[in-house]
């Protein structure tokens, strides 16, 4: 039989055959949106008459329905849910801790990837807690009258002791009579008719004993070694158990706790032959000594010392004093830059991660690096520290080696100086163009480049940026990173209190045998780069150098959209806007933690028995 078709129920004629299933639904399709558009075109007066007399209905049979309390439900925020986010408070801020723009938070938590976590604010980085710095203390009366020139001299000398010290990791403090005078033991000194010398040595202790445990030092002994060297990390740990003195350096230091010290007084200033003395070691039972033998990182410039080893400047004092006096600071400068470039034989690592177009922004590291290469002034040409006599002087003909490496290297003798850039910075002077945006940002960069090539030796390939933070917040902050690197940020000018840092005052000249040559160095007498990567042309620098300008504008923009692009580019790049933020808080607090115990030292110091002359030039202000 044949089939018959039917439609809505009825049947179909053969002779009127039924539409393609295409074309069927099309129309559905079709009258699916004319449906639509009739429903959602009500006019709005319509509905809302529609639901006001909906509204009425209901309550008209809510009034005739019978009324119940309804089950109390619990609050959705009593119930604990696993793994549900707590709200927490931002920690307060600590005290003294920003600087400008830049804020910080110490906590042992500092090695975490992302300071965010912990302060709940993303620019404030989290540094370690600060270490603590030990008192090492020296004497100097300003009571006794002296020359012009003779006191400038000693000004000076008290600088580079408190710079040497202080980059060593020790809080340096100049004591007087004031602190001796506060000893309850001073009267009965006072009682005593000793001898100058004998007295001044006397009243010297009696200050530091008015201080307690520390360390005493004449300020004429300076740290004259690596940082890792093993008696400068016992003396960095603040405990001296026992009053000890170092063979053959005499009064020069001692170390012990205020006990010992007290009673190594009483001791000296009861003894019925005082009088017969001429130190307290004389006077003091010797048994209340420890005798340290090793000391190969202190050197202690008295005057058999100088007349032994440093002839030109022993006649110099013999015959003209205040001028003499006055090359002791250059000379101990100068033992002190060599001591540096024998601890880092290796030579300077200007880190340049990624080296196209960033010739010009890591041209302040270069600039350092040349400095610490140079050959120190010296009035003694190709000298050594009296502890080093067989370190290897200076030589302009074979200055150390400066490398411009793309990669971070761990290595105990090769000193690494890092400029670390602002994201965006990185963004614009990698693709040479000074307007970025975010479909630029998103399309066209690479997440984190910055802090990817830079640990790539460390960490190899195939590993996260956040694991990476955490070795660069290492190779910054640790205490053994700290002293073998300096990082700079590429939006900021160069510090100006470097001397601080190295512990020495960094040549502005070039030296050829001891003279000045040149007041700026010239590219022609730089030590030479080992350069890893392209060489830039002339127009390529002029480039870089007005695209990193427009960066660091752009950074500081307080314009809207301009702040908008920045957040974008750091949302995109974390890890390189965390290692930018943690080494420029770590550089803020390391200077802000200098000057606040200058300013410290200065509220002591000035004002009591005329010290307040000649205090400034110990600061070292302005450099």
């Amino acid at each position: 039989m044949p089939v018959q078709r039917t439609f809505l129920g009825r049947s179909v004629p053969l002779s009127r055959r039924m539409p393609p299933r295409r074309i069927q639904l099309l129309l559905g399709v079709a009258v699916f949106f004319v449906v639509s558009i009739l429903v959602f075109s009500i006019p709005s007066s319509l509905s809302r008459s529609a639901a006001s007399s909906v509204e009425d209905l209901s309550n008209s049979a809510a009034n005739h329905l019978p009324k119940g309390k309804l089950p109390k439900l619990p609050n959705l925020s009593d119930i604990h849910i696993p793994f549900r986010p707590v709200p927490a408070h931002t920690p307060p801020a600590q005290p003294n801790s920003t600087s400008g723009e830049t804020k910080w938070y110490s906590d042992w938590k500092w090695l975490k990837p992302f300071s965010s976590s912990i302060t709940l604010d993303e620019n404030r980085s989290v540094l370690p807690p600060f270490r603590k710095r030990p008192p090492i203390y020296t004497f100097y009366d300003t009571s006794t009258k002296k020359d012009d020139a003779t006191r400038e001299a000693e000004n000076q000398l008290l600088l580079v002791w408190r710079r040497a010290w202080w980059a060593q990791g020790f809080r340096p403090v100049v004591l007087g009579r004031a602190e001796a005078m506060n000893n309850p033991l001073y009267e009965t000194l006072q009682t005593l008719e000793l001898e100058p010398t004998l007295d001044l040595e006397l009243t010297k202790w009696l200050a530091w004993g008015n201080m307690g445990t520390g360390i005493l030092a004449n300020w004429l002994v300076v740290p004259m070694g690596p940082y890792e060297d093993h008696l400068l990390t016992y003396l960095r740990r603040g405990e001296y158990p026992k009053l000890t003195r170092f063979e053959g350096l005499g009064s020069g230091l001692f170390t012990g706790d205020k006990a010992a010290i007290d009673d190594a007084l009483k001791q000296a200033l009861n003894n019925k032959e005082l009088k017969m003395a001429k130190s307290l070691l004389e006077a003091a039972p010797r048994d209340m000594f420890d005798v340290d033998p090793d000391h190969d990182s202190i050197a202690f410039y008295d005057s058999t010392t100088i007349t032994n080893r440093y002839q030109y400047i022993a006649d110099k004092l013999a015959n003209y004093g205040s001028e003499g006096l006055a090359l002791l600071p250059q000379l101990i400068n100068s033992h002190l830059h060599t001591t540096f470039q024998n601890s880092f034989s290796d030579g300077i690592a200007v880190l340049k991660p990624l080296p196209a177009h960033m010739t010009t922004l890591v041209e302040p590291a270069f600039q350092i690096a040349t400095m610490l290469t140079q050959c120190p002034e010296t009035p003694v040409v190709s000298s050594c520290p009296p502890n080093r006599p067989k370190c290897k002087p200076c030589a302009s003909a074979h200055p150390l080696a400066v490398y411009t490496p793309k990669i971070f290297r761990n290595s105990s003798t090769l000193y690494t100086i890092g400029t670390v850039p602002h994201p965006y910075t990185m963004a614009s002077l990698t693709a040479q163009r000074g307007n970025i945006d975010t479909r630029f940002v998103r399309r066209e960069t690479v997440r984190d480049p910055w802090v990817t090539a830079a640990t790539k030796e460390l960490m190899g390939t195939g590993i996260g940026a956040a694991p990476r933070v955490i070795r660069f917040k290492e190779a910054v902050a640790s205490e053994w990173g700290s002293a073998h690197s300096l990082w700079l940020t590429a939006e900021k000018e160069s510090p100006q209190d470097l001397a601080w840092h190295f512990g020495f005052a960094l040549p502005t000249k070039i030296n050829d045998k001891g003279t000045s040559v040149t007041p700026v160095p010239g590219p022609e007498r730089r030590p030479q780069p080992i350069v890893e990567g392209p060489v830039p042309t002339r127009e390529e620098l002029a480039q870089e150098q007005m695209l990193l300008e427009k960066a660091r504008a752009a950074i500081k923009s307080t314009f809207r959209p301009q702040q908008v692009i920045k957040e974008v580019v750091e949302a995109w790049n974390l890890a390189d806007t965390e290692a930018w933020r943690f080494a420029r808080a770590f550089a803020a607090r390391g200077r802000m933690e200098r000057l606040k115990w200058e300013e410290e030292e200065k509220k002591f110091f000035a004002g009591t028995e005329g010290k307040g002359e000649g205090w400034g030039r110990w600061f070292d202000r302005g450099r």
